[in-house]
């Protein structure tokens, strides 16, 4: 028995842990609220957490979404904490950035709702920047222009520079679509610079980015790293403070963590061995882990 237990096929381990983590998405309530977006003058740089790895930026006076996902589902998989921030109660959108095509980064039916609202408010819908060969998801949804980009591609959009950055994921949205791309963004005002990671391992390419573009605020993920075979794809927590350490950024806002399950680890573990490992350094002052719908502001 434990022979043939041993031998089981891939897709059948895998296809039982994700039975098993549909499961426990449905053993809570979903916790926390909505709440309105605050919102800064033209000068301020805001950071909006929505959940996951959604936030609402305002930076040279422009309002951007990057990686918006408020769906409660996706599919089968339920979310634990309310989005911080709703589409409707936001502002008109200048630009959507998206990281990759995974469900939990590219959800069609937020894109939808946030084109939608921005017609509705301004009479035309926001620009999108998506990495190469995903243009193909989003086209339906009447974006006023799609910038599609490379790692290290730059391109001007909604007035804002925005250049593609590596990272050390995948970007199929299912299985046999390996042509997508996948990668982060440093976005730039004239004023700040911010960088989004998107879903990533440790890699060398941290200090290159900083090197290269000097982000001012850094968003990085903590969390689905556990089993450790996680992390050829995620960071752990202390992984996404060498990160940080290496861009050489002033603030640290962490993400991926707390709104899906799709790790092993315990929901609220990621933050405490941030904190942890932060304040070992004696960095811990530039961690600023937000909760959903409050906002950083520089």
């Amino acid at each position: 028995m434990n022979r043939l237990w041993r031998h089981r096929p891939f897709p059948v381990t895998k296809m039982e842990q994700l039975l098993r983590l549909v499961r426990e998405s449905y053993e809570q309530p979903i916790q926390g609220e909505s709440r309105p977006a605050e919102l800064v003058s033209a000068n301020e740089l805001g950071v909006t957490f929505i959940g996951h790895s959604s936030f609402f930026l305002q930076v040279g006076g422009r309002n951007v979404l990057i990686d918006p996902v408020f769906a409660t589902r996706l599919v089968v998989l339920r979310r634990q904490r309310h989005p911080g921030l709703l589409p409707e109660d936001l502002p008109p959108i200048d630009l959507v950035l998206v990281t990759h095509a995974h469900m939990d980064h590219l959800d069609l039916s937020s894109l939808r709702r946030v084109v939608r609202s921005t017609r509705r408010q301004r009479g035309r819908a926001p620009e999108i920047v998506v990495p190469k060969g995903v243009d193909d998801l989003v086209a339906r949804f009447g974006f006023r222009r799609t910038h599609t980009l490379e790692w290290w591609q730059q391109t001007e959009a909604a007035g804002l520079n925005v250049t593609m950055t590596p990272c050390q994921h995948w970007g199929a949205r299912m299985f046999r679509d390996t042509h997508r791309g996948y990668g982060g963004y440093v976005l730039q005002s004239a004023r700040h610079s911010i960088y989004h990671s998107g879903d990533t391992a440790y890699f060398n390419g941290f200090s290159e980015i900083g090197r290269r573009l000097k982000p001012e605020v850094a968003l990085l993920p903590i969390g689905a790293y556990f089993p450790d075979t996680y992390r050829v794809v995620h960071t752990s927590p202390e992984e996404a403070v060498r990160g940080f350490v290496e861009l050489g950024a002033r603030w640290m806002v962490p993400m991926h963590y707390g709104t899906f399950r799709l790790g092993r680890e315990p929901m609220d573990e990621p933050l405490q061995r941030l904190h942890a490992e932060a304040e070992r350094l004696g960095i811990d002052s530039q961690v600023k882990a937000l909760e959903e719908g409050e906002i950083f502001r520089l």
